[in-house]
């Protein structure tokens, strides 16, 4: 039997008025694939990950990108990558008019999660 090794994005998409649902595609050892759908004025709160990186490949839509515990941020949109890498503070808030879609893969799967104040 062989593991599934595609997958479609919009099958995994969670709508929340609250906060954005956390809705993972597949799990191994090696790494965690994640469907976010955020939308207009949700966000992502800055976090880091102690013993792993955490790839973004936008989808759709745009945010502002956290990227230290500052709050400092960087426009994101659709069709851009972005990588924080172990224990790099990250997050985003969706300040646009449409939803913010992206696929996260953190590598490994264990590699913590801690909010940064």
């Amino acid at each position: 039997m062989t593991a599934q090794r595609i997958f479609t994005a919009r099958d995994f998409i969670q709508l929340s008025d609250a906060d954005p649902i956390r809705s993972v595609v597949t799990q191994s050892p090696d790494a965690v694939v994640v469907m976010w759908h955020v939308l207009p004025g949700q966000r992502i709160p800055p976090h880091v990950h102690p013993a792993g990186q955490d790839t973004w490949t936008i989808l759709a839509g745009s945010g502002d990108y956290i990227v230290d515990a500052a709050g400092a941020s960087r426009p994101l949109s659709a069709g851009q990558v972005a990588i924080a890498q172990v224990g790099q503070v990250h997050g985003v808030i969706n300040n646009g008019s449409e939803p913010l879609q992206f696929i996260s893969v953190v590598a490994p799967a264990e590699a913590g999660y801690q909010l940064v104040d």
